[in-house]
């Protein structure tokens, strides 16, 4: 009470007093403050009974208002005097004491609150760094504390200071000597300080020597010019005996000390506070993106932080049930690491298992977008941690069991991420991991060669349709992501020597049919006798196709080794024959309803594939090996056969089974084109295409046609039903074949409609 009392007398007489010369006020307060230790004699009595807040707060506004009445950059008497009389560092030694209790969350705002509010650069200074990289040591050592938020203020303005000028992260990268050396033992400036100090002298006029740099760590004693030499005698012996309690460690232990910035920030992004672990994320943000290499280097090879990344991923995944419902793994909202707010109560559409699924994908997205904004050897350096320590360490056992559930659960989460991931750099690491980095041809004796490729592949034609849906769906989203390498690995590699063709040499009579549109050694499908039903209301007449592609120029011939558009379009339109035929009994679903789809979603991956630098047209043959065993590569064989198995297969698998196919044809590259859109292709011996693979399809389905009862009827009525027109009934015979018909017709009008949208884009000047 009577200490109260004083500080509202001493508040009232500071108010009545003439106005002092600024340094004059400003050296009275710290007198203030200094004398508090020199006649205090209980020093159990916590801070906020005493006056040094607010001599704390005076000293602050009296800087402020110094820089405010002085020319910008120009240092005043008052900050001199800070600096002069190395304040910071007595206020470090102050706050590291907590003499008086909360005396550290005092300095912590006085620290905070000079960095914020100067405008001037005061990092570069030795007595500025010096005690700053000291109490960022004090930051994080215990969690739960009651200066935490000071803490995480202080450490936050120091990176947004070092955001705004990134040379000055050298000054807090300390030798590796530090780690050993204990309280009050000299210490040793990194070899980049000392190289940065000639160039940091001119830009804040500070002159650095390097035995200045290589001052003492321990506690600084104050010189202060004006006081008596018996004061500061006992203001020295105060200091030195001020009881520095030793608090236990944080959880986290930091084997390297070069880097204590990041390691205070690591250690209070385990604190039990949400918005602490937040600003604490979001402050090592700033410095991953720090554009200096010795600061990446330092933050990748001295700290904790790979680790931190990794270790938590894994503990997060493992926390996961088994039994987590794979379709609320794909729905769960989008997530945001810095918003993981999640209450069980207040979700009504809560399932167990939501709230460690959110924080999962909370720390994986924190863990992306930190990559992201990393510098770049930074960047490599986390995403092969990440690679190594979490999807090869903790996913790929969960990837490669044989329980159905985990294999679902497991793949439902990779899916996931796939989705979720937007760093280039994390991306090539996943595709590495899920893909391998194999780039030569595919041999069916090495298929397994990167064996979790393999078994991902393999789950595409798994027993479990649920297995099966789920990873052709994770494959399909792989395949929209900007990385070439997806596409090469499990397609382009195969392809590249063309070897699936057939070279024949063109003799007389060959060179006419080439003439008027078509391929040497084709065969036009309207004389094909599986096409004998071919009506002309179902071919598209060849002026609608006149008008519609761009009229023949010079530059742009009509025969330009090209299969005429029309022919394309109509071949697989009439690949399935009429009486198997139902969109055409409902409206709206004709071919042109799938033109706008394909033009939007072909114009997307041109935009993606455009830095790929892919050619234009295909190899030409005589530079191919057309001699070499062509094999389709062991993801196409698994599409090819399960789209041979259309008519056999559950609708839901046929949709995802075609969605993936219409994907990769879509692909802006020549050797795609030619080998899933182009029916003329002049096939090897032994090997098939895309287009084969539906003739054999339409081949079974009319044997298979003839044997069914009222089979247009029920084929219209099951058509209906998928699309909502009518209303379940008793079950239908040969459901499965239905469906997988209408899917098949679909399908082949998707097909026709990107081949029209591909030719229409090439051959437009």
């Amino acid at each position: 009470m009577f200490s109260k009392f004083t500080s509202i007398l001493q508040h009232a007489v500071e108010a009545l007093a003439p106005s002092l010369p600024l340094q004059e006020d400003f050296v009275y307060h710290w007198k203030a403050i200094t004398h508090y230790y020199i006649e205090t004699s209980d020093d159990k009595a916590p801070v906020t009974d005493t006056n040094i807040p607010s001599h704390l707060e005076q000293m602050l506004d009296i800087l402020v208002q110094e820089e405010n009445e002085r020319e910008s950059g120009e240092t005043g008497p008052c900050m001199e005097y800070l600096l002069h009389h190395k304040i910071l560092e007595t206020l470090y030694t102050l706050g590291k004491a907590d003499c008086p209790p909360g005396m550290k969350q005092q300095v912590l705002i006085f620290y905070t609150k000079l960095l914020g509010r100067i405008r001037q650069p005061l990092l570069p200074h030795i007595n500025v760094h010096r005690p700053v990289q000291k109490l960022i040591r004090l930051c994080g050592e215990v969690l739960a504390t009651p200066t935490e938020n000071e803490e995480i203020q202080f450490l936050c303005i120091v990176c947004a200071k070092l955001k705004q000028d990134p040379y000055l992260v050298n000054f807090f990268l300390e030798n590796k000597m530090k780690s050993l050396a204990s309280k009050g033992v000299p210490s040793v400036i990194s070899e980049d300080t000392l190289k940065g100090q000639d160039s940091l002298s001119t830009d804040t006029g500070q002159s650095h020597h390097p035995e200045e740099l290589s001052g003492a760590t321990g506690m600084e004693q104050t010189e202060l010019e004006d006081e008596p030499p018996h004061q500061l005698d006992h203001l020295s012996t105060s200091l030195d005996n001020l009881s520095v309690t030793s608090l236990p460690e944080a959880s986290v232990v930091r084997p390297n000390q070069d880097y204590n910035l990041v390691n205070s920030l690591l250690n209070l992004t385990r604190s039990p506070d949400g918005r602490i672990a937040v600003k604490a994320c979001e402050g090592l943000m700033l410095l991953v993106s720090l554009p200096e290499p010795a600061a990446a280097k330092c933050l990748t090879q001295s700290t904790c932080l790979c680790e931190l990344l990794t270790d938590r991923l894994a503990s997060l995944y493992k926390a996961l049930p088994q039994s987590v419902d794979p379709l609320d793994i794909e729905t769960v909202e989008a997530i945001n690491w810095g918003l993981d707010s999640y209450s069980h109560k207040e979700d009504a559409s809560a399932f167990p298992g939501k709230r460690a699924l959110i924080s999962f994908l909370s720390w994986f997205d924190y863990c992306d977008q930190l990559i992201k904004e990393a510098q770049k050897t930074a960047a490599v350096a986390l995403a092969k941690a990440v690679h190594e320590r979490f999807f090869i360490g903790v996913m790929e056992p969960q990837l490669m069991q044989t329980s159905e559930m985990g294999i679902l659960t497991s793949t439902a989460l990779l899916h996931r991420i796939v989705r979720q991931v937007t760093s280039d750099v994390l991306l090539q690491e996943m595709v590495f991991f899920i893909l391998g980095e194999q780039r030569e041809p595919e041999t069916v004796a090495e298929i397994s060669r990167h064996p979790l490729r393999h078994r991902l592949i393999e789950h595409c034609d798994h027993i479990s349709d649920e297995i099966s849906i789920m990873t052709l769906r994770m494959f399909e989203h792989l395949l929209q992501k900007p990385n070439e390498h997806i596409l090469y690995n499990l397609v382009l590699r195969n392809l590249e020597e063309r070897n699936y063709t057939e070279c024949k040499p063109l003799c007389p009579e060959d060179k006419d049919v080439v003439e008027n549109g078509l391929i040497a050694g084709a065969v036009d499908l309207e004389e094909d006798p599986l096409f004998t039903d071919i009506s002309p209301e179902n071919t598209l007449p060849n002026q609608e196709w006149l008008s519609s592609s761009p009229p023949a120029t010079p530059d742009h011939p009509k025969n330009d080794g090209k299969t005429e558009v029309h022919k394309i379009v109509n071949s697989f339109l009439c690949l399935v024959p009429d009486d198997a035929k139902s969109s055409y009994h409902v409206e709206g679903t004709g071919y042109d309803t799938y033109l706008r789809d394909a033009h939007r979603q072909f114009r997307d991956y041109c935009a993606i594939c455009l830095r790929w630098e892919w050619p234009g047209s295909p190899k030409a043959l005589e530079k191919c090996n057309l001699e070499a065993a062509f094999f389709e590569g062991h993801f196409l064989k698994v599409l090819f056969d399960r789209m041979g198995r259309i008519l056999d297969q559950p609708y839901d698998v046929n949709l995802q089974v075609t969605s993936v196919l219409s994907r990769l044809s879509l692909f802006p590259h020549p050797h795609i084109h030619e080998y899933l859109l182009d029916p003329y292709v002049n096939l090897a011996p032994g090997c098939r295409s895309l287009f084969s693979v539906i003739v054999r399809v339409v081949g079974d389905l009319m044997l298979r046609i003839q044997r069914i009862q009222d089979f247009t009827p029920k084929l219209l009525l099951v058509r209906k039903r998928l699309l909502g027109l009518e209303p379940e009934g008793p079950l239908i015979d040969h459901i499965t074949l239905l469906e997988g018909v209408i899917v098949l017709e679909e399908f082949c009008k998707e097909l026709a409609a990107i081949a029209f949208v591909k030719y229409h884009a090439s051959s437009t000047p």
